[in-house]
């Protein structure tokens, strides 16, 4: 018996929220937080991220139900998620928002 999650054909809820967490994870190790630096390495984090939303969202229904209302509430998470990593990747390049 193989399980969904290291299936790639299947859809897998699991998957995709392991990936962004993950992802976050590693962009806040990358980055240096709290002393933020710029680092293109955080693109694969960016990369993961991205892949692990589209997961989750294969898993939406047609018809709503409380299972699609908690997957929904999963891509929040997931865009917040996109948000932060987004966030330090960028910032570091934006030498007008820091004072010199």
């Amino acid at each position: 018996m193989q399980f969904a999650v290291f299936n790639i054909r299947c859809k897998s809820l699991l998957r995709g929220t392991l990936l962004v967490v993950a992802s976050v994870v590693l962009a806040l190790v990358l980055s240096g937080f709290p002393d933020i630096h710029p680092s293109l390495a955080l693109l694969l984090p960016a990369i993961a991220a991205v892949y692990g939303t589209w997961e989750t969202t294969r898993c939406l229904r047609q018809r709503w139900s409380f299972y699609h209302g908690g997957v929904m509430l999963l891509l929040y998470a997931d865009v917040l998620a996109l948000a932060l990593i987004l966030f330090l990747l960028l910032y570091p390049y934006a030498q007008w928002l820091q004072t010199t």
